[in-house]
């Protein structure tokens, strides 16, 4: 549903979305990453969504969840989900997982990452994962009551050379 001070409606995603929101996904992950990766990683990355559909078509008929925002002619420009929390972060207390959240730059300042993220995990407890790297993404997250609890990875893979730092919202 839209709201009045925003022309962006969040929804919950169903299987028909996936390809759309994964297009989406690519489209945040080029303007937030793109001078943090080559370009032959989003090529890589575009290269794998048949597959990548078949994965979140798969989680969706298990029951995992997850939320879009559209424009109003019906274009995808963010999405969140979340998990419950792994085994390897149970030392943090809490028991959700924010796995997903991103939104297109036209809408960065408006308000839609915070509807997102509420849609997905209300105001329970979380934690998220953040590229170190990525200073606008932490301090969205600080100003909605996350911290970095000293908890850091070195990714690999198509990741490497990147850290994560893991932040918390204890309640």
């Amino acid at each position: 549903m839209s709201t009045p001070e925003s022309p962006y409606a969040v929804r919950r995603a169903a299987a028909a979305d996936v390809p759309a929101v994964l297009d989406m996904k690519l489209a945040a992950w080029r303007e937030a990453y793109g001078d943090l990766r080559p370009e032959s990683f989003f090529r890589a990355e575009r290269d794998r969504r048949e597959q990548l559909i078949d994965w979140w078509h798969r989680g969706l008929a298990a029951g995992a969840e997850f939320w879009l925002a559209e424009d109003p002619a019906g274009r995808v420009v963010g999405c969140a989900g979340a998990t419950p929390g792994l085994d390897e972060d149970s030392d943090t207390g809490v028991g959700v997982e924010l796995q997903i959240l991103y939104v297109l730059a036209e809408a960065y300042g408006t308000g839609l990452g915070l509807r997102l993220m509420r849609a997905a995990i209300g105001d329970l407890p979380a934690l998220v994962w953040v590229l170190r790297e990525n200073p606008r993404a932490q301090a969205f997250y600080r100003k909605h009551g996350f911290a970095p609890d000293g908890t850091t990875e070195a990714l690999d893979g198509p990741w490497e050379g990147l850290t994560e730092i893991r932040m918390v919202r204890r309640g």
